[in-house]
């Protein structure tokens, strides 16, 4: 399985179809949350791709500074369901922090987490900061990680 970057006027028709039906499958029907999953931040994010041969197994999107929070952010972070428990998602965090570290200057990383993940990106050198919320009538909590721009 092959991790891949791409912005959004890269993405082919294909892939951006993969994309909305991955995060329709995982967030609206899986976790029975209706919201607007196309709000206006996908053509600003770089989008991170991981395929098994045709099928679309992980996915994250990074928005800039100054988008969607003050800080660099990961958002949108995904595995399909039946790919699950292969550690899918550490090795998409992990290319997303690799892909940070060199695409952009040292600053804070937020994300808005699912409580219950909190482990997950703890395991990943995020911390929380602040009271949980409810996002979409699902708890979540803001989490924080630093990071070093790699010089090269």
């Amino acid at each position: 399985m092959t991790f891949q970057n791409f912005n959004f006027s890269q993405l082919t028709i294909q892939q951006l179809y993969d994309i909305l039906q991955l995060r329709s499958e995982v967030f609206v029907v899986e976790q029975n949350c209706v919201y607007q999953d196309i709000d206006g931040y996908d053509q600003l994010a770089t989008h991170i791709l991981a395929y098994d041969e045709k099928v679309l197994v992980a996915y994250a999107r990074i928005l800039p500074p100054h988008t969607y929070f003050k800080e660099l952010s990961i958002g949108r972070i995904i595995v399909k369901e039946k790919y699950r428990k292969q550690a899918i998602g550490h090795d998409l965090m992990s290319f997303c922090l690799q892909f940070i570290s060199v695409q952009f200057d040292s600053q804070i990383i937020k994300l808005s987490a699912q409580e219950h993940l909190k482990s997950f990106y703890e395991y990943h050198n995020f911390y929380q900061q602040g009271d949980g919320y409810l996002e979409d009538g699902i708890p979540h909590i803001a989490m924080y990680r630093s990071h070093e721009k790699v010089k090269l």
